[in-house]
């Protein structure tokens, strides 16, 4: 029976493989440090294999680089023996809510989320700790802490004297931030859909450089543009030169397909086809396509409109209830083709004709019902979304006042989860760097305005609240507390009146892995330490936390609703009814009876403990019952 690897997936040998699948003769075999042996890279090889078009050596190349790139890369790469598990305590409608909240490093989460999630992100917010020149929070292991980096680059003297001044203009202010930013887009992407959007809120301070990040991580080509929000009604009078009063917003594609709603267009936005300098051309339409305004009854043929603008009628056109029922055409000044047109109309192209000049204007596709594109500015006075109005939406829920600095306006995000997500309100949004969960607020409120099904996950980190903070005086001692408590009572102040809305959230905790550490190679255990292994969880592990982490490993989603039923005395986890079934027994009370009767139920994955079963005859037979019974089945332990 084959077991599950309970570890985050390595990513660099996943890509080693695709270079494989590519050219089989640059990949080779190499012994690990744990003695194991792992696919590598020929890169002498690889090279000559590029040879017509590989830039190497000292040639100068457009590209962007920093201390810490490679370290970076392999942080981003590098799998973890960490997982999440559950915390119902401080959940909302556990069971069954389809939304998350992750508490830990966001690096870790999105290696963690890396299989369940692949591809399934609709919209991606990160609203990420500026670079003020202050030591942020995110300090990954290649990041040498601001002591430690003074005191080799000869900054300061080992008793912690300044040699330097100035050091907010030094590389790693800069590099240290790029770095940190770098590794988790790297991840993010992985886990957007082919049509899905990563927002990224900036300041000037580092707009330029993330953008070059994200032109690497994502492609020039899939830059979708910057906006600009209008944060403030004015500006600080203290400020002697530029006053500040809009930040940046960065929008970049998984893929060049990716569209935005700005709202549905009006007849004063859609395109005329005739132009007078065209040349002459006959455009025939098909019946009950064209949309009018004109009355009901017949229009004979001839000539509408004056000058060069008017068309004319080439054959009888009936309009019956806004529609011409006809087919007729037109002969007059167009800027289409007819193969342009029908093209236009396939696609779901809106046609109008509201006057008796016969003039008509498009809407053109891909929509049936035609959108207007999103601005790049984006007015938060007019929305409703300001710093003060975020302010006070986060001092009017927790009834403090300064509890967090700067939280985000909810509809500031709720307009760009819609813009993002009109096509497909079931859509999941993800932001890890949740900050005060104004992304998940946004999210419930959406959907409890357009009866959507949105899903959200938030991922925070555990930040210490300052001793001193108006968070700390309330009884937060952290950020990820505040972010739980805003959803808990935004939720709650939604969901009156409104049931169908999913206000709930499970709240998942990132801790080491539930596998008992093994510092032996396999090569060097005897059979006295392999049975000494046989228990290999470690002893505070719930069935639960098993369940999360065997749900990760599988790749199933982890929103999907939980059920335990007991079966011969055993506890039994099903996910999604038949999706995954899951027995942590580990008495060894795992017998033929109780497999057989677990078979029946014909799940499509079935998961044990491997001290639970009564004998090694019966771990032998699960696979053989499981074949016999439900052979769609795939069998594994832990």
């Amino acid at each position: 029976m084959d077991k599950l690897k309970m570890h985050s997936p390595n990513l660099t040998q996943g890509n080693i493989a695709r270079i494989r699948e590519l050219f089989p003769d640059c990949v080779t075999e190499a012994k690990g440090e744990d003695g194991s042996v792992k696919l590598a890279v020929d890169f002498d090889q690889l090279r000559q294999q590029l040879s017509e078009s590989l830039v190497e050596g000292p040639q100068e190349r457009y590209q962007l680089n920093w201390p810490g790139k490679r370290e970076a890369l392999l942080t981003a790469n590098a799998p973890i023996a960490k997982t999440l598990r559950p915390c119902r305590e401080e959940s909302v409608d556990f069971d069954t809510t389809q939304n998350l909240f992750i508490e830990g490093d966001n690096l870790d989460a999105l290696k963690l989320l890396q299989e369940t999630y692949l591809g399934k992100v609709k919209m991606i917010y990160i609203d990420p700790p500026y670079n003020t020149g202050n030591d942020f929070i995110y300090e990954d292991d290649f990041a040498e802490d601001a002591g430690e980096y003074l005191l080799r680059s000869n900054q300061i003297d080992e008793e912690g004297n300044r040699l330097i001044a100035n050091t907010a203009a030094n590389g790693r202010l800069h590099s240290g931030w790029i770095s940190m930013m770098y590794s988790r887009i790297k991840l993010a992407r992985v886990l957007l859909h082919d049509n899905g959007l990563i927002f990224l809120s900036i300041d000037d301070n580092e707009v330029a450089n993330l953008m070059k990040v994200c032109d690497e991580i994502f492609g020039g080509d899939n830059f979708v543009g910057s906006m600009s929000w209008l944060k403030k009604r004015k500006g600080s009078f203290l400020s002697k030169k530029l006053v500040s009063v809009t930040e940046w917003l960065l929008v970049y594609g998984k893929s060049e397909s990716v569209r935005l709603f700005g709202g549905k267009a009006d007849e004063s936005e859609s395109q005329p086809l005739i132009k007078r300098t065209n040349p002459v051309g006959i455009l025939k339409f098909p019946p009950g396509k064209v949309e009018t305004k004109l009355p009901d009854g017949t229009y004979k043929a001839g000539n509408y409109g004056e000058g060069s603008s008017s068309v004319e009628l080439l054959s009888t056109a009936s309009v019956r209830h806004g529609l011409i029922a006809d087919p007729f055409s037109l002969k007059g000044h167009f800027i289409w083709g007819q193969d342009y047109l029908d093209t236009q109309i396939k696609n779901g192209a809106r046609l109008i004709i509201n006057t008796k000049s016969f003039q008509v204007r498009a809407f053109k596709a891909p929509d049936s019902v035609s959108h207007k594109g999103l601005s790049t500015f984006v007015n938060g006075v007019e929305l409703g979304a300001t710093n003060e109005d975020g302010y006070e939406q986060l001092r009017d829920l927790l009834q403090t006042e300064g509890i967090m600095s700067y939280p985000k306006p909810v509809n500031y995000i709720k307009y760009l989860i819609g813009a993002t997500t009109n096509w497909d309100k079931s859509a999941i949004v993800l932001d890890f760097f949740a900050g005060s969960s104004t992304t998940a607020h946004a999210v419930m409120q959406l959907n409890a305005e357009d009866d959507g099904n949105r899903r959200f996950i938030m991922v925070q980190l555990p930040e210490p609240c300052d001793e001193k903070s108006e968070a700390f005086k309330a009884g937060y001692e952290t950020i990820a507390e505040v972010s739980k408590e805003r959803i808990r009572r935004a939720g709650k102040k939604i969901s009156e009146g409104i049931m169908q809305v999913d206000t709930g959230f499970r709240v998942l905790k990132i801790d080491t892995s539930n596998m008992a550490d093994v510092y032996y190679a396999p090569d060097s255990l005897d059979k006295g330490q392999i049975e000494l292994l046989v228990d290999n969880i470690k002893p505070d592990r719930t069935a639960e936390d098993l369940l999360f982490q065997v749900m990760l490993d599988w790749g199933v989603d982890l929103a999907l609703p939980i059920t335990r039923q007991t079966m011969q005395g055993k506890d039994v986890f099903f996910v999604d009814g038949d999706a995954l079934a899951a027995c942590f027994d580990a008495h060894g009370g795992i017998d033929e009876g109780f497999v057989k009767e677990l078979a029946m139920h014909k799940p499509l994955r079935v998961v044990f403990r491997d001290a639970g079963f009564k004998d090694s005859a019966v771990k032998i037979n699960v696979e053989q019952i499981f074949k016999l019974l439900s052979p769609a089945t795939d069998v594994k332990c832990i």
